[in-house]
């Protein structure tokens, strides 16, 4: 009796394990963007949506060097199952760091970039955006932007329709690496008779880790629409290879951790100590 007793607690802890929830990071921070209230809207929206519990990093910096010292340590993402990127950083162009960032992700983690994540990192190399699938350099004006999804039948994109965001930032598409799969195209009227139009949501395959990057999300009403936290939950649930009835239910545990990271002091000398009083 003892041996179908153990077997039936190993077959009770194995499924426990099996649906237990996805741990995952958002990092957050730097130039441009109300990270402060989008982090709250991603988190909950996220943890509404998915069997993820979802902890906080977020930098008080509003500049384009926002300061994240957990990327100083290699192993900075261990016991995470998903990092879920959305700084603005375009001036963090140390390649040991970055490449402690993007390390973790060639290694086997999955990710979700957001919006200005897309133009972080910017080190003069393709190393960030290899990780992406995609190179962009910038934006035009905050205008509706029209979603078309290109790839219907992908697990990320079924059953989702197409929709107009209120105003919004197109970002253009330099380059989309050969790893890149797009899911969905974004057009823009710019009046005049002129339109733009750029991949917004792709899929990456970087050294087999599945990526999912988009690059909507800018202003926080977008941020709060159902149609774009669906979207960000399926392709988060996707690059986990977890897409699927057990983990498209709300999370039900503890709150995760939530770590806001102030902006470093300056060096005296830098902040003005010692200089001659002004006359």
């Amino acid at each position: 009796m003892r041996p179908t007793i153990a077997f039936l607690f190993l077959g009770v802890a194995s499924l426990s394990a099996a649906d237990a929830p996805l741990r995952a990071l958002l990092v957050c921070g730097g130039c441009c963007h109300d990270y402060a209230k989008q982090s709250v809207i991603l988190r909950d929206g996220i943890q509404a949506r998915a069997n993820i519990q979802v902890d906080v990093v977020i930098s008080e910096d509003k500049g384009t060097k926002p300061w994240f010292p957990m990327y100083e340590n290699k192993d900075w993402a261990k016991g995470y199952d998903l990092i879920i990127h959305d700084e603005c950083a375009a001036e963090i162009k140390d390649m040991a760091f970055v490449g402690n960032v993007v390390n973790v992700h060639k290694n086997g983690l999955p990710a979700v970039n957001l919006h200005c994540a897309m133009h972080s990192f910017r080190t003069g190399t393709d190393t960030w955006f290899e990780f992406l699938g995609l190179q962009s350099s910038g934006h035009g004006p905050q205008k509706p932007i029209a979603i078309e999804f290109t790839d219907a039948s992908h697990p990320i994109t079924q059953g989702m329709a197409n929709w107009t965001t209120i105003n919004e930032e197109l970002y253009n598409n330099l380059k989309v690496f050969p790893t890149a799969k797009p899911l969905a195209l974004g057009n823009q009227d710019l009046g005049s008779g002129k339109n733009a139009t750029a991949v917004v949501a792709w899929t990456n395959d970087y050294h087999g880790t599945r990526v999912f990057n988009t690059t909507l999300g800018h202003n926080s009403d977008t941020v709060a629409d159902e149609r774009y936290l669906n979207l960000v939950v399926r392709g988060a649930l996707w690059s986990c290879d977890k897409l699927n009835a057990a983990y498209l239910k709300p999370y039900a545990g503890p709150q995760g951790r939530f770590e806001t990271l102030a902006v470093p002091a300056k060096p005296a000398k830098e902040a003005g100590a010692g200089d001659p009083p002004k006359k």
